[in-house]
């Protein structure tokens, strides 16, 4: 992974992270923690989703929208860790 890519991926990972706040209203970690949600989201979809043969595409759009469905399904998680 090259330094550029390695920030292109905070940076939809951050923008991801607080996309999928404002969608999981009730379960987030305020703005810091979502943004670090979403970098995590946006890593772990990046690796999951392609073995799972799941894409939607490429560019920018498609990237936080992938992002986005990583950090909705970890915020998911913690979630229900969360309450257990």
């Amino acid at each position: 992974m090259q330094f550029d890519s390695l920030i292109a991926m905070l940076i939809i990972g951050a923008v991801a992270g607080w996309l999928s706040g404002k969608l999981m209203k009730g379960r987030g970690f305020g703005l810091i923690g979502n943004i670090i949600v979403g970098i995590v989201g946006a890593f772990l979809a990046g690796l999951i989703f392609p073995a799972l043969g799941f894409a939607v595409g490429g560019g920018v759009i498609a990237s936080i929208l992938h992002a986005t469905i990583g950090a909705v399904i970890l915020l998911f998680l913690i979630g229900l860790i969360r309450k257990g």
